[in-house]
């Protein structure tokens, strides 16, 4: 965890966990570094949701803040890791180190130039060979997407990316409810309905 002594921190990062011990320890260690290359205060925090493979002594030991929530699922996940964050800014990926943390201050630049809730794109990123199932990637994400964008008028070009990031103090306006992976839907959709600013910035995966 980066030191804020008796400052709140400028930024949280949050990680799901269930079984993720090969790669916690990494994404950990690398979001800590790139919070402190923006010379900000921040703290991770890795939402352990039930794990049997020593994810959260693997978390804790690289610097993590582990939250336990006992309700399976990416949303409970969540939703415990946002009601724990001290942070202004709440930034969101995978524990298993899909995404590139290279991308955080694009993330942070388009909050403060007054977004709330920015999506990563890995469509205007990079896709590495065989890291997204072909269906997903040309039919799952893009269908998705567009009826998003159609029925909501989100402007989102990746619904299906895990690394976004959203203001602390609009959590409350999006009634965030849903406890499975529809969570990454609701989301974006409340976020829409809730009339706040959508930005979006490539990342690679």
């Amino acid at each position: 965890m980066l030191a804020c002594g008796p400052m709140e921190p400028d930024v949280s990062v949050v990680f799901p966990c269930l079984n993720e011990v090969d790669g916690v320890g990494g994404v950990v260690r690398e979001s800590i570094d790139a919070v402190a290359g923006l010379g900000m205060c921040g703290e991770v925090i890795v939402v352990d949701n039930g794990s049997t493979d020593g994810s959260d002594i693997a978390a804790a030991e690289a610097g993590a803040r582990v939250v336990r929530e006992h309700r399976r699922g990416y949303g409970s996940a969540y939703l415990a890791g946002f009601q724990a964050a001290r942070g202004r800014y709440l930034v969101m990926a995978d524990a298993d180190g899909s995404y590139d943390f290279a991308a955080l201050p694009s993330f942070i630049r388009e909050l403060e130039a007054g977004h709330d809730l920015v999506m990563g794109s890995r469509f205007r990123g990079h896709i590495a060979p065989n890291a997204m199932p072909w269906l997903h990637r040309y039919v799952g994400s893009p269908v998705l997407s567009w009826l998003l964008n159609v029925l909501y008028g989100t402007g989102v070009g990746d619904a299906h990316c895990g690394m976004r990031a959203l203001r602390r103090d609009v959590v409350g306006r999006m009634r965030l409810r849903t406890l499975g992976m529809e969570f990454a839907s609701e989301m974006i959709v409340n976020a829409a309905r809730a009339g706040l600013r959508i930005g979006e910035v490539p990342v690679n995966y």
